[in-house]
């Protein structure tokens, strides 16, 4: 067997105590609880349950969906009759009803803003005069301090009425939530259960945040998303549409080893973050530099900044707090001389192989091969198989060697074999090409799947040469007259109603032009 058809093969199967002051002749009386924090009356009413019916992707089978699923989480009224929940409870639904505890009555709702980076998404309710008696709830303006009690509310597995858990504040860190977003989380040790996700956290009777995720493998860590995340999203989508967080796309380490100090000529009076590969080469920050303040703010040895008397946080923190105009100010020492500079920043960074960002594949299919645009969804689901994966590495896919690469002009983007062959007399004798990535036709360098469409539709040659972008296995020569007519004969045969995604049949039909 070859390493392809092994390949193929392998694919295919989160109180203290008070003091007491009394007279020594006094008698000591007993001990009373505490009394347990008020809660607003209209709060319990105010969080709701989110249905929804979702149709997610099916990434080995890019021109049909998964089959419909439903799911269940929480949400919380928030001002402008909307409703604040998770991204991950709303992202591909394609029917969303809320109900309110005690109510037996559910209703249509409507996504329409979302940021699936930070989790975050709105909802707009087909009956407005829900909101007649269901409040929004108060938001704090402040974090909450570690050791601070909390309540989550929501609507978690095991029942249908709201539920309720409480615990403490145990962390506050600035985090990745994404390869592209980065944010504060806050840490509680109240139980967060599936189905929680989406609904909010109380703290002194007022919302500190939105529960969204809970520890894997772990007791008692539950995740929430601070009320300074929620704001900057909300201001965000003001305007319709949601356009991301800035941010600074420069790697950097830490200038804690007395070595690398000695390297760097930097006695103990300076303090920073070095900058171990700028984003951009022609931009302000070069290798080396230490950066010692994010506007006024001095940064340690750690890449950590101070917020308060008892926190720390990345440097990176402040950057959605400073960020003008597209740019940051920092301080930087260079070779020895502290200089400012102002750091250019960015929506998101640039990757090869993208995500899908809540859309559906792009796909074409040409005789028995299934051609589809690369994402990290579909990295991520061959990522299960370690066998496979080792095997991918082996061969230098593309899809593993490239995964953190950015596009170029040579290569916007990866093509990928997304789809084991259709049984058909026209691969026979070849090994399943499923998860190899395309690097030419015909001897032109595939830059995107538009333009690989566009290739096989101006292609006036006998054959079809389609070279692999690995180190060994097979190249694949098809007659290109026999693969148009195996196409309709594929089509029909497994009940797939277009040979491409609306997009690759616009570049298909010349709708679309593609540079050569």
């Amino acid at each position: 067997m070859t390493i392809n058809r092994i390949i193929a093969a392998a694919f295919l199967a989160v109180a203290s105590l008070a003091a007491r002051a009394q007279a020594p002749e006094a008698p000591v009386a007993p001990a009373i609880p505490a009394p347990a924090p008020v809660i607003p009356a209209n709060l319990e009413n105010s969080v709701v349950k989110v249905f929804t019916t979702l149709r997610r992707p099916d990434l080995f089978k890019p021109w049909s969906k998964a089959a419909p699923q439903e799911a269940t989480g929480s949400g919380v009224v928030i001002e402008g009759k909307r409703i604040l929940t998770n991204a991950h409870v709303v992202g591909y639904a394609s029917r969303v009803e809320i109900q309110a505890s005690q109510s037996g009555d559910k209703i249509g709702a409507t996504v329409v803003a979302i940021a699936r980076g930070i989790d975050l998404a709105v909802l707009k309710l087909d009956d407005e005069s829900f909101f007649d008696t269901h409040a929004p709830v108060a938001r704090t303006n402040v974090l909450p301090a570690v050791r601070d009690a909390v309540f989550a509310y929501g609507y978690p597995t095991g029942g249908n009425s709201l539920s309720i858990t409480k615990g403490i504040v145990s962390r506050i860190e600035f985090v990745n939530y994404n390869f592209n977003t980065s944010g504060l989380r806050i840490q509680i040790d109240a139980a967060i259960n599936p189905g929680n996700s989406g609904g909010p956290v109380i703290g002194d009777d007022k919302m500190i945040g939105l529960a969204y995720a809970t520890g894997t493998n772990v007791q008692n860590m539950g995740f929430i998303i601070p009320n300074e995340e929620i704001e900057i999203f909300l201001a965000d989508v003001a305007d319709g549409r949601y356009d991301g967080k800035p941010v600074m796309l420069d790697y950097i380490q830490t200038l804690e080893n007395p070595v690398l100090r000695r390297y760097l000529k930097v006695d103990k009076s300076v303090e920073g973050a070095v900058v171990q590969g700028p984003h951009r080469k022609d931009g302000p920050l070069k290798e080396w530099d230490i950066i010692t303040h994010i506007g006024e703010t001095p940064v340690d040895n750690q890449a950590m900044v101070k917020l308060g008397q008892n926190l720390r946080v990345r440097f990176q923190y402040h950057v959605q707090r400073l960020a003008k105009n597209g740019k940051v100010p920092l301080t930087v020492v260079r070779a020895g001389k502290p200089m400012q500079v102002q750091l250019p920043l960015e929506s998101e960074r640039k990757m090869l192989i993208k995500d899908l960002d809540g859309g559906y594949p792009s796909y074409f299919i040409y005789g028995p091969m299934v051609f589809a645009r690369a994402s990290a969804e579909f990295v991520g689901a061959l990522s299960a198989n370690a066998a496979g994966l080792s095997a991918l590495s082996f061969m230098g896919n593309p899809l593993i060697t490239r995964r953190g690469d950015e596009p170029d002009a040579q290569r916007e983007e990866l093509v990928v074999v997304s789809a084991p062959f259709f049984p058909h007399k026209l691969s026979a004798g070849y090994s399943n090409r499923f998860t190899s990535v395309i690097y030419s036709i015909n001897k032109v360098p595939v830059r995107s799947l538009a333009h690989l469409v566009a290739i096989l539709r101006d292609l006036k040659d006998e054959l079809v040469v389609i070279h692999f972008d690995q180190r060994a296995g097979e190249t694949i020569v098809f007659p290109r007259k026999e693969m148009l007519e195996a196409t309709e004969t594929v089509l029909t045969d497994n009940g797939i109603r277009t040979q491409g995604s609306q997009d690759m049949m616009n570049v298909w039909n010349g709708k679309t032009p593609i540079k050569r």
